[in-house]
């Protein structure tokens, strides 16, 4: 009879939670300070975009967590459409607070998923965007 292989969890982290938030804070002020630029943004929507994908292939129960960063992507995907035409990339102030609370949700929920769940969704999504 065949072993039965679980896949080994490794929880996430402090040094990786820092890392995504790195990700996701410092573009984020670098928006509000006027210094927001193509690289930032794919950091910051990179970041939020494994987080949530990653959350729903775990069916998370955490409370509105999917359909809060679901708000943040969507408000992304506009600054996305007008960077891309305008070539000027920037969050506005009506955006700011979606965007901050995506942020919060993310780091929130970061604990609860595991190494390999990330970087396979990470992987999973670069996979996708390398196909557009």
């Amino acid at each position: 009879m065949a072993k039965k292989h679980t896949p080994l969890r490794v929880p996430v982290t402090q040094g990786l939670k820092d890392i995504y938030a790195m990700d996701m804070h410092l573009p984020y002020q670098a928006a509000c300070e006027g210094r927001f630029s193509l690289t930032a943004f794919s950091r910051l929507a990179a970041a939020i975009s494994v987080v949530r994908y990653a959350l729903a292939q775990k069916n998370t129960q955490i409370p509105n967590a999917i359909e809060t960063l679901d708000a943040t992507i969507n408000t992304l995907l506009a600054v996305r459409r007008r960077g891309d035409a305008t070539e000027v990339w920037e969050i506005t102030e009506d955006e700011r607070p979606v965007v901050l609370v995506g942020i919060e949700v993310a780091e929130e929920c970061i604990g609860m998923l595991d190494v390999a769940l990330l970087a396979q969704t990470a992987a999973a999504l670069f996979d996708e965007m390398a196909k557009e």
